[in-house]
């Protein structure tokens, strides 16, 4: 299923498969880069599954968030890394590790270029630590999703996503097992990252690889979260608060949250037909009732006044998601926010391509073009140089 960022590009948006970064993840073997590299430990996980009913999704969720906001609050100096990166590696042509980590942080670069060009172009307006974390975030989201929905996700187990969840313990702690792990190790001793968010997101592909129906949208958004509101979670530490901005830290989480919630909708509304030819259908069951709609109406792919009715439901609550994250953009660091803007602003604009194709997404994919695209980066450009409190006084006024 088409799903998760940075704040807000999402690795799943491009089909085409990153076979050069498919995850290994049968018996851990480092490679002999890694097994050189020796992070120290990253920030250690202490906030709670989000597993307890009989709480709503939405309450469960928001502990994590509360978590998150913690950390930012705490501002967690990074550890001392216990490798010397001066020393020179035997058997590398003289490179030290600090060589090897700037060739890691590269290639997560030349993978974020490829795949979300767009985005990959606001993060140069970052600092470059900034985006290059920005970029190790991105490509393990990328290879995550790669598990499930790339060429080998037929051969995809749960005890394989155990597997994967392990290496990402283990490179939290300092011991990464290729070049990208390394890029993400290194971030993460950096940054107030918390693990749980990447914990959450192999979660989310556990759910992928047994469940094709959603009884309501509880069960929905807390899917939306696992696969996408995750990785805003992940950036907000790294792409930063801005100094001057008065909002909370745990509103501007929750902006991030609702991005990423936001991005999913807008991925299932425009992949109905797609998802419904793999036997998967990502909308709530119980609304689908309530509007005379059953699978068998989407397996037939017909647009009716019914479905035309129901999907105007569906896409005014994907468009409140949006309303909402665009109030935490406005608060993010000046250098952060141009990309999160485009991003945002591109988006948002496949809810309006699926309503002039006449809500047919069953044979239709909507799409921004190009043209739509050039225009929408120098408005999403105006809007990041405005500083945070104008912003948010017009967002609220309209």
């Amino acid at each position: 299923m088409s799903g998760v960022l940075l704040w807000v590009v999402n690795p799943k948006e491009n089909a085409t498969s990153l076979l050069s970064l498919m995850p290994r993840i049968g018996s851990p073997k480092r490679s002999k880069f890694c097994s050189r590299l020796s992070f120290s430990p990253g920030i250690i996980a202490y906030s709670g599954a989000v597993a307890h009913p009989p709480r709503s999704s939405e309450e469960r969720v928001y502990e994590v968030v509360l978590k998150q906001a913690a950390l930012v609050r705490e501002q967690r100096r990074p550890k001392e890394k216990a490798l010397d990166f001066d020393q020179r590696i035997e058997g590398s042509d003289g490179m030290t590790n600090w060589d090897l980590l700037n060739e890691a942080y590269d290639r997560c670069g030349e993978v974020c270029a490829e795949y979300a060009k767009t985005f990959y172009l606001g993060t140069l307006l970052m600092t470059p630590e900034r985006r290059r974390a920005v970029w190790a975030i991105y490509v393990w989201c990328r290879r995550t999703d790669e598990l499930v929905d790339g060429p080998n996700a037929s051969y995809i187990t749960p005890k394989a996503l155990d597997r994967w969840e392990k290496r990402l313990t283990d490179l939290f702690e300092g011991r990464p097992y290729d070049m990208y792990d390394a890029a993400l190790s290194d971030t993460v001793t950096k940054y107030p990252v918390d693990i749980q968010p990447f914990k959450d997101m192999v979660e989310g592909m556990r759910l992928d690889l047994r469940k094709s129906r959603y009884q309501n949208f509880d069960e929905l958004y807390l899917y939306c979260y696992y696969v996408a509101g995750t990785v805003g979670l992940m950036s907000v530490p790294v792409m930063g608060i801005a100094p001057e901005s008065k909002a909370s830290t745990e509103s501007v989480y929750n902006a991030a949250l609702a991005l990423g919630i936001a991005n999913q909708l807008t991925n299932i509304l425009r992949d109905v037909g797609e998802d419904a030819r793999r036997g998967r259908i990502y909308l709530p069951q119980d609304e689908l009732a309530q509007a005379g709609l059953s699978d068998d109406d989407i397996f037939r792919g017909k647009v009716t006044d019914k479905w035309q009715s129901f999907m105007k439901g569906q896409i005014k609550r994907a468009r409140m998601f949006f309303d909402e994250a665009e109030k935490g953009v406005a608060e993010l660091n000046s250098a952060s926010r141009w990309p999160v803007w485009a991003s945002l602003l591109l988006y948002r604009q496949i809810l309006d391509a699926i309503e002039a194709n006449g809500y047919d997404n069953f044979t239709k994919r909507a799409y921004v073009g190009k043209a739509k695209k050039l225009v929408s980066l120098p408005i999403a450009y105006g809007r990041a140089i405005i500083g945070p409190s104008k912003l948010t006084e017009q967002l609220v006024a309209r």
